[in-house]
């Protein structure tokens, strides 16, 4: 057993965040968890209604107690008497007892086959978890696992626009291919943005988006144009202008055909235009998109 006190990561905010929520929605008197280091060691750092530090800053071991466990199976466990189960170690006994615990539920949160934190909900009552406490933990799990995978796309998009491209032509030039890459990356942070749950992630990677979409456009037009196109309209040319079909997009986005086609033809009318492409080149000369 370690007791320390890691840094703040952005992984840690994430589980901050999921630990919040999941108090209300599981119906637990404690929640709690932490980030996974090196794949291996849960670190117990956010806590709600907890009553003691007992369990606070502790590093747990691979494979000790319920979140070694946890971390070395990948896949969630639950039991209702800690102090007598014969599923796990009891290194930690003493900590648990301090703080009440009598049942909780523990799960993974694993991106890329890797765990990178472990989520609890606890009850200091005498009675079983039922399937909706369990659930509650293994949806927040699913959540945070979706927020993460999310931003790891993101950041790695982003770090792929700061490589150099190799035979490049100016870098201010519409056609260059370094042009091209950030429309894709612009592209598919758009889609991304449609799948997080964490309200602040997703103004995040609007924000990225907005200033791609603004870099090849004169200041002005970029300011004055912003609210021409909904945001759903953006979502749908964005694709449009890497290629994609209306199915593609459909898919991509998960949209029906017909309301691509309808958000489609809705900015076309907005930008007073006739067809795909011409929507798009507008588009661009607005800085509505990169």
């Amino acid at each position: 057993m370690t007791v320390t006190s890691p840094p703040t990561s952005d992984d840690d905010r994430q589980v901050k965040r999921g630990i919040t929520a999941l108090r209300d929605t599981a119906g637990v008197d404690l929640a709690f968890g932490g980030v996974v280091v090196r794949g291996r060691h849960a670190q117990l750092t956010e806590f709600t209604g907890n009553s003691t530090n007992a369990l606070s800053g502790l590093t747990l071991g691979f494979g000790m107690g319920l979140s070694g466990k946890v971390v070395a199976l990948h896949r969630p466990i639950a039991v209702n008497d800690y102090a007598n189960s014969k599923q796990i170690s009891h290194h930690y006994d003493l900590m648990v007892a301090a703080e009440g615990i009598h049942a909780v539920v523990a799960a993974p949160v694993v991106v890329n086959r890797t765990v990178r934190a472990v989520m609890y909900g606890a009850v200091r009552r005498s009675v079983a978890l039922g399937d909706r406490t369990v659930d509650a933990v293994m949806g927040a799990a699913r959540d945070l696992e979706q927020n993460m995978a999310v931003r790891d796309e993101v950041l790695r998009r982003l770090d792929a626009l700061n490589e150099p491209t190799e035979g490049a032509g100016p870098p201010d030039s519409p056609v260059a291919p370094r042009w091209e890459t950030i429309r894709e990356a612009y592209a598919e942070l758009r889609i991304l943005a449609q799948q997080l749950t964490d309200d602040d992630l997703r103004d995040r990677v609007a924000g990225v988006c907005d200033t791609l979409a603004g870099a090849g456009a004169p200041a002005p037009r970029y300011l004055s144009a912003l609210s021409s196109l909904s945001s759903r309209e953006l979502d749908v040319l964005s694709c449009v202008a890497l290629g994609r079909t209306n199915a593609d997009v459909a898919d991509e986005l998960g949209l029906r055909a017909e309301t691509v086609k309808s958000y489609l033809r809705s900015a076309m009318r907005r930008l007073g235009c006739h067809s795909r492409m011409e929507t798009v080149v507008a588009a661009r000369r607005l800085g509505l998109l990169p």
